[in-house]
């Protein structure tokens, strides 16, 4: 390439000579001459200028700038030809320079803008030459235009800032095209707000580089628009940046493959986490809208902890790719559970324009899904908010953009400046109104309880619209702003008008920071507060929650009406969605919508701050997820399902007679096995082809018959494929109604947020949070910002925090301590991408306050942050008498060490062991010289250390002691900290400990100890941490041993190089023992301790030896407990009563010792006493003797029982024989002497028809089978118990095969035979099955288990073409002919009556009943349909039985005297009754129990009212025994307990008559008259043996006997003569009554006592005055029936029937 075409390419188009340039040879040759002239050089740097405008072929000049970058032409020629410009003679050439200087100054901009870190020695070579040139041609009167000076001053800028970032090693790469911020865009590049948030896939695979401007710290902005620009293009590519990197290595190995060991699936890459075989599972309606379950091969990930990783976190965006990323989607993860993790699955949600391609994507397409290290939430809120930003709207461009340090009021305090501070002024300060613009009118400092710069921060604060205060480590930022944040509040008529409701908005970097504030204003500020955001961990705040503020009780009813009823229609269409059944490509579609639409759910907001576990993030997740899994085995058996039949649908359809060849054989057509193979094969190429009828060709087809083969599958695959589509447009449609509806939904939810925003005095949200609802915050308008940790937060986060109505912001943070992270180092470093817009504006020289006195650390720590870090920090006196720390030699100190770091799997993170161990050695030695946890924090670097420390600190041990990493510890503070700086490596590498700001928040948390452990050498080479270091060293504050010192001894001093030597400390002091002596007089015991010096809660465990008695007796316990008051040694004494020596102890006297020695006096009974001397003789004496009992029997016992009246119990058996025949299993006691005989134990052990034994005891008619039901087909399994009638399975009969198929119901008899060809299948031990088609296959092998197989039991086992069949309720295998006549023997008219026994049928070896057996399931079905009737025989008609139960309710609700009279026993009979699945026999045992009730209810009855006192408590006991006997569990009415209730009963009823008489005859006074007769029947009735015949039929004739002198009336005369003294006295009722002692006595006139008198028999007072009978007469019922005194009308009518008057 010569002057001649470059001459000819000059007059071309940019694009046309960019591409001829680039893709000739001669051009390479042409840049790599050595010598070149003047005019060569001129024209080509012309040319390269013009190519350089093409705005298309960015490509194509991005390699043209290679070639000039690495070529002589730029490092050799073009350098001699800048220099000779200043030695040129020829004018007219020299004339030329300036614009020769343009060209090559555009030339070497845009070279070093491609290649920034390669091409820059180079160019700012070139760049130092272009003034001394410039003014030379100057000085000999060449014009140099403008332009010119300007284009050099950009370029040197360029050059300048690429330079320093060079000596700083962060520039390295040419990653990026470099631009600065004065130059436009490259012609041709698009307008960021038109940009796609997520990477495109050219991004992935072309090698254009993103052109970039440098966020600007020293100058201001050009513009608002350029600003946006700037911060929008940096903040996606540090999100971006990661993925399309990680991506292009992930594409590079797999190119890769065949070249290295590693395979793909075990490599790892540094900025992506790939996931092999992703498939989509199940689409689930979420709360946020529409979500899809995911599965992933989770194989190679088996090391990961999912609980603590921060992988598939919630908000990471995955990329998913099944063509190497030609294409992609793009989602966030909505939930995660680690334990679906590790199966493999996460849920998430597609972005708009995936979802929208998700109707391209095949069912089980395979994926390749890659997770970014990048954390997608953090960005995404944010980026929006750029986009949607103008530049208008920006408030504060007179200070962001064009960086003026003239800072104005706010515009809303001219209008009113007047402030009252006496709301945080001392208690003292007098309140007064003063003007805040005025200097001079603000009250003194020290009344506001302020030091110097923290009342110049109040006053900037105030009085600015843009206030900047930096609070470093301790100097009280956080007390300042709620000192500035309390003025504003109660001075709320200042910046808010009459009838404006805006609020204070406070937003923080992190929720912790967030809750400290809010807590702070909650302490002057009760009520106003709404915190926005589900991370909140203060319980003060819970209430002022946005979703608790939701949840309150009126919160719906405040809401305006057109909210409440948008609300309502879209949860109605929302509940018609769910009633969709809609399939889908994936798996039909299920709508999960119950709770997830719940208003009061709370969705995650603030998402900037990525927790150390990821379970704290998931911990705060409300997010619904669907239960529903697809099992891809499930698929693949379906599909096998469908190649069978499709395969029989063949052979039906004659699709291809060449290869179907059928044989007939009895039972039909059958498809040999190697033509099925083939066949199966076929369908299987068939289906998977891609070629298909066209629909014209469809259009022409009359007879589908007539078509060829191969024409039949087209036109097969034609209909398949419509109606996959249609399928997949029915399914995006659904999937499109629910998103339209959540998005309807969300709309309406933020409508209800704004609510309660609106009504807010202070909002509280992070930033994220913020710039995620900046659509609310626009409405809301807050007018004041403040916010907290400014300097931590990235310029993009508080731009989008800003809304249009801000009038005053207030940035609170120290950029010196954290500063933002950004995702990309070379971004961070090189772009200016950390530095936050607090450091920005206060590097600009922009008015800001910086608190100067340190309230937080001892001295000595103070030294290491100034001048290292600041150059100047004021110590506050608080912080000057601060106690040494106990027990160390120094209250600071740096422990250097150089024991290797470890790496931790699966994250970048790092751990140190030899640090972790010593520094938990060292906070275990603290808390032992009685420091309190809660005043020891333990930080440390990393999360992996963070991780070894708490696993090295039991909670019981540790409980209350602080670990964290430093990033998490900002803005806290602690008396002692021990920090563990983890890194420790042979490279030298040091991390981000070489970030001074991370440093200063590591070294400025401590009050008043800091104790540091690291590598020191390795850190020393770090200058900050050079400098920290020579500062230690001065005072002698680091070495390789901590020096502990004992408080005990302080001159004993104790090196400490790690965790082991703290073990010379055991107790915190030294290894020399305590030697303190006790108040006890004892050494202590322990090794020397500085805890409890005063030994208050030590216990000496040593012997006592303290003196109790004269004789010199010592305390036996240990010293720490109490000593007893008495000498408990024992000495030998003589008890003086009876002269024994005993062993007395030392304090008691012998005369109060009970002497032991055994006693030699003689009871009554003859026996010796059993007691010891000193003790009184027994009463009861336990000599065993013969005891003769009131049942007649004799048995051994202790002697007190002969005079006891309390007999002991008769253990004489009963020998009874029984009415069932069996002799009675009781005792003569347990059977109460006969009367009531114990259930015969006899088992029964009949085989019921169920083929269980019967469990009961002795019955005549066996029960129903209590036993859980054992029946159960392939469907499901009967519960119920085994006597109980079982419902018949109703799904369809499962026994089907290539060969039969059953039509009927699964408990129906089937209608088809068993196949008896043999089964294809091949078993697990690689033998043929020996099972027959449609049937299990037995787990027996006849190669492997010959034993079993081939035992001969029926005979033909031995057969090599049999076949069998294994039972599958024992697991026996038979051969199947035989079985199969076996099985049928039933049907053969020959079989034995046995055999036709209705039961089941049983398995031949072990008579185990055969219930589950598809082959055999027509004989079952018939067999169990048999055994339900006769079940339905002996439980009875379930409608009889409940019509019975009804019946027997009704009874007994009229049943009130049971109730009360037998309450228990009411309430147990009802109950039974009310139970569900009684028996005919239960139900006929309930029945005879109720009428046994009702008898002793009546005999009840007449005891209360005919018996005295006496004689009802003596007769209930009896009834109670009797109730006792009834309702006893066991009573099942049997022949013998029926017999003996019975007789019992009767015995009651005479019992009750008998007293009834009794009664009436002592009333009357005749009772000494039958005494003889009463005593004759109560021996018999009260008598201990069974109550006989012979005793019934003696006792009615005695009662009749006594009926004649006893009379039933009671009043000791006949009926005869009641009535005949009626008829003579011819008095009406109510005329009669009775003396207090029962004698009868008649009133004439009216009836009413009118007079007393003295009774005739027993002089007793009788009759009485004014119609009122004296106490104790009573009207005389037994004489005339009457029941009420004749005297009173109204009474009287009581003795008449009224009705029998009536009619």
């Amino acid at each position: 390439m010569g002057y001649k075409t470059l001459e000819e390419l000059s007059g071309k188009e940019p694009s046309e000579i960019a591409i001829t340039l680039a893709s000739s040879y001669g051009l390479q040759a042409l840049l790599d001459e050595r010598e070149m002239r003047k005019d060569l050089v001129q024209l080509l740097c012309q040319v390269l200028c013009k190519a350089f405008l093409s705005k298309t072929d960015r490509q194509t000049i991005q390699h043209l700038a290679g070639l000039i970058k690495h070529s002589g032409f730029l490092r050799t020629i073009l350098p001699h030809y800048v220099m000779g410009m200043g030695s040129e003679f020829d004018l007219t050439r020299r004339e030329q320079y300036p614009q020769h200087l343009d060209n090559i100054m555009t030339l070497l901009a845009e070279v070093l803008r491609i290649f920034p870190a390669s091409s820059t020695q180079a160019v700012s070579m070139i760049v130092a030459l272009f003034r001394p040139v410039i003014n030379s041609l100057r000085a000999v009167g060449v014009d140099v235009l403008e332009q010119t000076e300007e284009n050099l001053e950009r370029i040197q800028v360029l050059v300048e800032h690429l330079q320093e970032r060079a000596r700083e090693g962060t520039l390295k790469s040419d990653n990026y095209s470099f631009i600065t911020p004065q130059e436009d865009a490259p012609l041709g590049e698009a307008d960021f707000r038109t940009l796609s948030i997520y990477p495109t896939p050219e991004e992935f695979h072309q090698e254009q580089r993103p052109f970039l401007r440098p966020n600007l710290i020293l100058k201001r902005y050009a513009s608002g628009l350029l600003y946006l620009d700037t911060h929008f293009r940096l903040m996606r590519e540090d999100f971006v940046r990661p993925l399309r990197e990680g991506i292009q290595q992930l594409l590079q190995s797999q190119q890769d493959l065949g070249n290295k060991d590693v395979p793909l699936r075990k490599r790892r890459f540094d900025d992506i986490t790939v996931y092999f075989d992703t498939r989509l599972v199940v689409p689930m309606c979420t709360r946020s809208g529409l979500a899809y379950k995911v599965q992933f091969d989770s194989k190679p990930l088996k090391f990961v902890r999912w609980q603590n990783s921060k992988r598939l976190i919630y908000g990471s965006l995955v990329c998913m790719s099944c063509d190497n990323f030609e294409s992609f989607l793009f989602a966030t993860v909505s939930d995660r559970d680690p334990k679906e993790l590790e199966k493999g699955f996460v849920q998430i949600i597609f972005s708009t324009e995936s979802r929208r391609a998700l109707a391209g994507v095949e069912a089980h397409q395979s994926f390749l899904m890659v997770e970014t290290t990048a954390y997608f939430e953090a960005y995404r809120y944010v980026l929006e908010g750029l986009q949607e930003l103008e530049v208008e709207d920006l408030p504060f461009q007179r200070y962001i953009v064009e960086c003026s340090s003239e800072v104005h009021p706010p515009a809303y305090l001219p209008m009113g400046d007047t402030y009252d501070l006496s709301a945080i002024a001392v208690p003292e300060f007098k309140s007064s109104r003063f003007h805040t613009l005025d200097p001079e009118a603000w009250p003194p400092m020290e009344q506001l309880g302020l030091d110097e710069s923290q009342m110049r921060a109040l006053q900037l604060a105030l009085t600015k619209e843009l206030a900047i205060i930096q609070g470093p480590p301790g100097t009280g930022k956080t007390y300042t702003g709620l000192k500035i944040a309390q003025a504003l509040l109660t001075n709320q008529e200042v910046w808010k008008g009459v009838f404006d409701s805006s609020p204070m908005l406070v937003v923080c970097y992190t929720n912790h920071a967030l809750d400290q504030f809010l807590e702070g204003i909650h302490k002057f500020l009760p009520d106003g507060i709404v915190r926005v955001g589900g991370r909140s961990n203060s319980e003060a705040l819970k209430r002022f929650t946005l979703g608790e503020l939701k949840r309150s009780h009126d919160f719906r009813r405040r809401l305006p009406q057109h909210l409440r009823r948008a609300n309502s229609e879209v949860r109605v269409s929302v509940g018609n969605l769910k009633k969709l059944e809609t399939p889908h490509p994936f798996y039909p579609l299920c709508f999960v919508i119950d709770g997830e639409m719940d208003e009061d759910e709370e969705e995650e907001e603030d998402l900037i701050e990525i927790a150390e576990e990821a379970d704290l993030i998931q911990m705060e997740r409300f997010v619904e997820v669907s239960d529903m899994h697809h099992s891809h085995d499930d698929d693949r058996r379906k599909m096998e399902e469908t190649v069978r039949d499709m395969a029989e649908m063949m052979l039906a359809m004659n699709l291809e007679n060449t290869l179907i060849h059928a044989e007939q054989s009895e039972e039909g057509w059958e498809i040999q096995r190697v033509q099925k193979r083939k066949m199966k094969h076929r369908i299987r190429r068939e289906l998977g082809s891609s070629s298909a009828m066209s629909e014209d060709e469809e259009d022409t087809i009359l007879d589908v018959w007539t078509l060829s083969l191969p024409d039949r599958w087209r036109l097969y695959r034609l209909w398949v494929g419509r109606y996959r589509t249609e399928l997949r447009m029915r399914a995006q449609q659904a999937e499109q109604d629910y998103q339209d509806a959540a998005e309807r939904l969300a709309e309406i939810r933020l409508r209800e947020d704004l609510c309660v925003l609106k009504e807010a005095k202070v909002i509280g949200m992070t930033t994220t949070g913020a710039a995620r609802w900046r659509k609310a915050l626009q409405e809301v308008r807050p007018r004041l910002v403040i916010v907290e940790e400014a300097a931590e937060v990235l310029e993009a986060h508080t731009i989008t925090t800003l809304s249009q109505a801000c009038q005053h912001l207030i940035l609170i943070g120290d950029h010196q301590q954290l500063r933002p992270s950004a995702t990309v180092f070379e971004l961070a470093k090189n772009f200016n991408l950390e530095v936050s817009m607090f450091e920005r504006l206060i590097r600009m020289d922009f008015p800001y306050v910086r608190l100067n006195y340190q309230h937080r650390m001892r001295p000595d720590i103070a030294r290491l942050l100034v001048p290292h870090i600041y150059s100047e920090l004021e110590n506050h006196p608080s912080v000057m008498d601060y106690d040494n720390i106990k027990g160390l030699l120094s209250n600071m100190f740096f422990v250097e060490h150089n024991y290797p770091e470890e790496e931790i799997r699966d994250g970048k993170s790092r751990q140190n062991l030899h640090e972790a161990f010593f520094v938990v050695a060292l906070c275990r030695y603290l808390l032992l010289q009685e420091y309190q946890p809660s005043q020891i924090t333990i930080l440390t670097t990393y999360t992996g250390q963070l991780h070894c420390l708490r696993k090295l600190m039991p909670a019981k041990e540790f409980n209350g002691v602080k670990v964290h990493v430093v990033d998490k510890y900002q803005g806290e503070e602690n008396d002692i900290v021990l920090l563990s700086l983890v890194r420790s490596n042979k490279e030298g590498k040091v991390g981000f400990l070489n970030i001074p700001n991370r440093v200063c928040v590591a070294l400025s948390r401590a009050k008043k100890g800091l104790y540091c452990v690291g590598n020191m050498a390795m850190l020393g080479k770090v200058k900050l941490w050079s400098n920290i270091l020579h500062t230690l060293r001065e005072k002698d504050q680091v070495g390789p041993a901590l020096t502990l010192c004992c408080q005990n001894h302080p001159e004993r001093h104790i090196k400490a190089f790690c965790g082991d030597d703290f073990k010379h400390a055991p107790e915190g002091g030294c290894n020399l023992p305590c030697e303190f002596r006790l108040n006890c007089g004892h050494v202590c015991s322990s090794a020397c301790h500085p805890y409890d010096q005063e030994h208050k809660k030590y216990t000496c465990n040593k012997k006592c030896q303290k003196v109790l008695c004269e004789l010199g007796h010592r305390c036996k316990l240990l010293c720490y407990k109490k000593c007893p008051t008495d000498c408990l040694t024992r000495v030998e004494k003589i008890v003086p009563r009876c002269q024994h020596k005993q062993m007395v102890p030392c304090h008691q006297a012998p005369e109060r010792f009970v002497c032991q020695e055994p006693c030699q006096k003689m009871l009554v009974c003859g026996h010796l006493c059993a007691t010891v001397c000193g003790e009184s003789c027994t009463t009861t004496c336990m000599a065993t003797v013969t005891l003769e009992l009131k049942c007649g029997h004799k048995q051994e016992g202790p002697c007190h029982n002969r005079r006891s009246t309390v007999q002991p119990d008769c253990r004489a058996p009963c020998k009874q024989i029984l009415k069932c025949g069996h002799p009675c299993p009781g005792s003569c006691q347990r059977c109460h002497q006969g009367r009531f005989h114990l259930g015969c134990f006899h088992r029964c052990d009949k085989l019921l028809v169920c083929s269980h034994k019967c469990r009961e005891p002795c019955t005549r008619d066996c029960p129903s089978c209590p036993i859980l039901c054992e029946n159960r087909c392939i469907h499901s399994a009967c519960k119920k118990p085994c006597g109980q009638p079982c419902a018949p399975c109703i799904e369809p009969c499962a026994w089907q095969c290539p060969h039969q198929g059953c039509s009927k119901l699964c408990h129906e008899p089937c209608d088809r035979p068993p196949c008896t060809q043999p089964c294809t299948k091949t078993l697990q031990c690689g033998h043929p099955c020996i099972g027959l088609c449609g049937d299990p296959c037995p787990n027996k092998c006849r190669v492997c288990h010959p034993e079993d197989v081939m035992e001969i039991f029926f005979g033909t086992e031995d057969d090599a073409e049999a076949c069998f069949i294994q039972l599958d309720d024992c697991g026996h295998v038979f051969e199947s002919t035989s079985m199969d006549k076996y099985m049928g023997m039933d049907d053969n008219q020959q079989a034995t009556e046995e055999q036709l026994a209705v039961k089941l049928k049983e398995c031949p070896r072990c008579r185990t009943p055969i219930r589950r057996n598809l082959r055999y399931g027509a004989y079952v079905n018939r067999s169990l349909a048999v055994i339900e009737k006769v079940k339905e025989k002996i439980n009875g008609a379930q409608s009889d039985i409940a019509a019975q139960k009804a019946i027997l309710k009704q009874q007994w609700i009229d049943k009130e005297d049971l109730q009360r009279y037998l309450p228990m026993e009411y309430i147990q009979i009802e109950k039974k009754l009310r139970a569900s699945h009684l028996t005919a026999k239960e139900l006929w045992i309930t029945e005879n129990k109720m009428a046994f009730l009702e008898r002793v209810g009546k005999l009840l009855k007449i005891s209360r009212q005919h018996m005295s006192s006496a004689e009802v408590s003596h007769f209930d006991e009896k009834v109670e025994e009797f109730l006792r006997w009834l309702m006893d569990c066991y009573q099942k009415f049997s022949e013998q307990q029926a017999s003996d209730l019975q007789s019992e009963l009767q015995r009651l009823s005479f019992l009750a008559e008998l007293n009834a008489r009794c009664k009436m005859a002592k009333d009357t006074g005749r009772g000494v008259k039958v005494q003889a007769e009463v005593t004759a029947i109560r021996e018999v009735l009260e008598k201990m043996q069974p109550f006989t015949l012979q005793d019934e039929d003696s006792v009615k004739q005695a009662l009749k006997d006594l009926a004649e002198k006893l009379p039933s009336s009671g009043l000791g005369i006949s009926d005869d003569e009641r009535k005949m003294i009626l008829s003579a006295m011819s008095l009406p009722k109510g005329h009669w009554y009775s003396c207090p002692n029962g004698h009868v006595y008649a009133i004439g006139d009216c009836g009413g006592a009118m007079m007393s008198r003295n009774c005739p028999e027993c002089n007793a007072t009788i009759g009485g005055a004014n119609h009122a009978l004296v106490s104790g007469n009573r009207v005389a019922s037994e004489m005339d029936g009457a029941q009420h005194a004749a005297w009173s009308e109204a009474n009287n009518m009581l003795n008449f029937d009224l009705h029998r008057c009536l009619v």
